[in-house]
């Protein structure tokens, strides 16, 4: 990677802290020169949550990283995702943090979901992981990549790792599920994995200024 110059800052538009732990293990190996310090999350700098709107992912990602470059001056990274059945046409999607109503209750939506999908068989319980990862930058380039984890849904949660529907989606050719696999291993095949790696060059050049 390019050498990044230094008091390079970066934003990370989110106030879920599972999530900014997880954006900093996958930017750090492909952003080495970065401290992990000039990586802030945005309740690190009191930026208030934007109203989320957005019909898909990638325009909610948007809408989070113009906030937090409006409050910070700085590159933004945010990042939309969620969970899409295939069965149900692709929801929860854009609204799978608050299937069950309210913003963030993990385990209400989870529990929501399996019980509307208790009587579809494996073979029809198809779904995916999707990511939205956008820039924004103070002078206003946008660029959004976007990634997938296709996978299957299990009638019961495994694992204690990860976070948000991650204990039951059981990713194509794996024997456990994306919450019982290693940060490490969920990142090398991950939605989110795969949408920031597509990003990491546009960010890198957003931060040289080349």
């Amino acid at each position: 990677m390019t050498d990044l110059p230094p008091g390079a800052r970066l934003a990370l538009a989110t106030h879920n802290r599972h999530k900014v732990t997880e954006l900093r293990e996958i930017l750090a190996p492909l952003l080495p020169d970065l401290p992990a310090e000039a990586v802030v999350g945005a309740a690190d700098v009191g930026a208030a949550e934007p109203v989320e709107d957005g019909v898909t992912f990638a325009q909610n990602a948007l809408i989070k990283a113009r906030a937090l470059v409006a409050v910070t001056g700085l590159p933004a990274v945010a990042d939309d995702s969620g969970l899409c059945v295939d069965v149900l046409g692709g929801a929860p999607g854009v609204f799978s943090a608050r299937w069950s109503g309210r913003h963030g209750e993990d385990r209400a939506n989870l529990e929501l979901l399996l019980a509307q999908l208790a009587d579809v068989p494996e073979a029809h319980r198809g779904a995916h992981f999707a990511c939205a990862a956008a820039l924004v930058t103070p002078s206003g380039e946008e660029v959004v990549e976007e990634g997938t984890m296709p996978g299957t849904l299990l009638t019961a949660p495994r694992g204690s790792g990860g976070f948000g529907y991650d204990p039951i989606l059981l990713p194509a050719g794996e024997s456990r599920s994306a919450a019982e696999l290693s940060p490490a291993e969920k990142h090398a095949i991950s939605h989110r994995g795969k949408a920031f790696r597509a990003l990491a060059p546009h960010v890198v050049r957003a931060l040289t200024g080349s």
